[in-house]
């Protein structure tokens, strides 16, 4: 299965931006879904997570900020960002595990997009 993130972009502070991830090659069932970021110099981290039937979970600097939700077959996970600040600004990531379990963690994911640049200007 191949993933893709899009929907980045440029904006400004206090602008919102949705990120889709695009899946090909297969299908997923019983997964859990989550969104990593990584901005220049540091570590990809975790921002948020979505189990199959809908429990989410978000890293604390983007909880009432950042929505995470299910989509379709094709596009299977979304991340509605609103008002976005300078410290958003990393490549952002859609990722799938094989478990029904959301992990913070790169190793609790089997799949992973190419990721989507967002830059939040101030």
């Amino acid at each position: 299965v191949q993933l893709q993130a899009f929907g980045g972009g440029l904006v400004k502070a206090g602008g919102s931006l949705r990120l889709s991830c695009a899946a090909s090659g297969g299908t997923f069932s019983n997964t859990a879904m989550a969104w990593f970021r990584q901005a220049p110099g540091k570590e990809r981290v975790f921002v948020a997570g979505i189990r199959w039937y809908g429990s989410t979970y978000y890293e604390d600097s983007v909880k009432g900020r950042f929505t995470i939700s299910r989509g379709n077959a094709w596009n299977p996970v979304y991340l509605e960002m609103n008002s976005l600040k300078p410290d958003d600004t990393a490549v952002y990531y859609c990722a799938v595990s094989k478990e029904d379990i959301v992990r913070r963690v790169r190793g609790g994911y089997d799949y992973w997009g190419q990721g989507t640049q967002v830059t939040v200007s101030s």
